[in-house]
């Protein structure tokens, strides 16, 4: 799930990005083109009440952002409340995200 605040002091977008409930997960990372798809730099917190795997990000206004959620250091998920998706190399689908 994605939730967006745009903010009016400085050209960037809250994002905040939310692991599905029906993904059980031991580990979560978000990787996508604003980490150059860095499989381990951007690490999910996992919240204490309810379990869910949640990161925020500020990304430049104006721009989309391909991405996927990597769970257990295997399994490749897409965000099925993202704004688009496209094809990617691998024979699967990219989740986007315009802010």
């Amino acid at each position: 799930m994605l939730k967006k605040q745009q903010l009016k002091s400085k050209p960037v977008c809250k994002v905040t990005f939310t692991l599905p409930d029906s993904v059980k997960a031991e580990s979560a990372y978000l990787v996508g083109d604003f980490n150059n798809w860095d499989e381990k730099a951007t690490p999910m917190k996992k919240a204490k009440k309810g379990g869910q795997f949640s990161i925020t990000l500020e990304l430049e206004t104006g721009r989309e952002y391909q991405f996927r959620y990597l769970v257990n250091g295997t399994d490749w998920h897409n965000d099925w409340h993202a704004d688009k998706y496209v094809p990617n190399p691998f024979s699967g689908d990219n989740s986007v995200v315009s802010t």
